[in-house]
């Protein structure tokens, strides 16, 4: 049975919950009603040895006031990534948004789906528990048009595998592009950054960026680039790199355009860290991977168990549309109209080598 209790923690003057899966393997995941937030995730090294592999706080009070959102483990919304200088235009009108990210909106803007109170729901069937989260995004919500009915559900399987599910319905037209910013460190805690991760990608090109972190509309070749990982290398080894996108990111912070097409899920990343020998498998419908290496934070949040993140602490692997799709038509559309439904899928499969 999905455990479910108070954490203590008061947001937004609601009382928050902790929900928790488990299956027959020993992987544990806990979330909060507070963002749909995946405060822990643990899972078994190679030696059978259980290990949080998630960034994140130990008092679920934190999430509530971070100074500097770094979206440790939540649903993100409505839009995720950046939509360039807060605006778009939809069937004629131009919609305005927060600039959260000067110049840019970021995340969904001030109060993205990171920071509302979702509705829980338990479920368990044999060999899977679930949590199903739900809210209504209210018309005019950060600025976006459309209220929209959502529903994430996390379903743990004893195979092994953390399935999200998105699933959202809308009043008027609007652009949606939901993900999960779960920050990675496989070595759980035992080392303070990726940079010793393998990381592979499937994907043979990038949306590259200007200078504010909005792609510049091309879909550019990785081959030759520090944006190749379609065979394993490590998360540091050209992190450094003299390169014009690497420098703007201060290390990885983009969109990867994935090499599958049509319907169904198709891998999409696999990251290994060599230490724990874990290894975490990401399949999706989606048809792009943010990477972010966690470039902005500099070890002055206190994470789990009193340690200060720094730079590179933990690596996100957000599968989603495209940043900025409402304003590059070329890219694959994220407009979701009425009578429509907005589905997606991501599967997180865990391993050991």
């Amino acid at each position: 049975m999905v455990r479910r209790e108070l954490t203590g923690a008061r947001l937004q003057g609601v009382a928050i919950e902790r929900l928790s899966l488990t299956n027959r393997n020993g992987i544990r995941l806990d979330a909060i009603s507070y963002g749909g937030i995946i405060t822990s995730l643990v899972v078994p090294d190679r030696s059978g040895a259980p290990g949080d592999i998630v960034l994140g706080f130990d008092d679920a009070a934190r999430y509530g006031d971070t100074p500097l959102p770094p979206y440790f483990g939540a649903i993100i919304g409505r839009y995720a990534n950046r939509i360039a200088r807060g605006q778009f235009t939809l069937d004629g009108r131009t919609y305005t948004l927060p600039i959260n990210d000067p110049p840019n909106s970021l995340h969904g803007g001030v109060r993205g789906f990171d920071k509302r109170v979702w509705l829980a729901e338990t479920r368990t069937v044999p060999g899977a528990e679930t949590v199903k989260f739900t809210r209504v995004s209210a018309d005019g919500e950060e600025g976006y048009p459309g209220s929209v009915e959502l529903r994430v559900s996390y379903t743990l399987r004893d195979s092994n595998e953390l399935v999200v599910e998105y699933r959202a319905i809308t009043t008027a037209p609007t652009p949606i592009n939901l993900t999960q910013h779960t920050y990675f460190n496989l070595s759980a805690g035992t080392s303070g950054d990726v940079l010793g991760h393998e990381l592979t990608i499937a994907a043979d090109r990038f949306t590259p960026v200007d200078d504010t972190m909005i792609p510049t509309g091309a879909c550019a070749p990785v081959k030759g680039t520090p944006f190749d990982f379609c065979d394993p290398v490590p998360i540091g080894a050209r992190i450094g790199a003299d390169d014009e996108q690497i420098l703007r990111a201060g290390g990885y912070d983009h969109n990867w355009v994935l090499n599958h097409t049509g319907e169904g899920v198709a891998r999409a990343a696999r990251l290994r860290d060599p230490s724990s020998g874990r290894v975490v498998e990401i399949w999706t419908t989606e048809p792009g991977v943010q990477v972010y290496t966690g470039n902005k934070l500099n070890g002055s949040m206190v994470g789990k168990g009193n340690r200060p993140y720094g730079k590179h602490a933990g690596v996100c692997l957000e599968t989603q549309h495209f940043p900025d799709s409402p304003n590059h038509p070329q890219f694959p559309s994220t407009i979701l109209r009425p009578n429509e439904e907005y589905r997606s899928t991501s599967i997180y499969r865990f391993l050991v080598d």
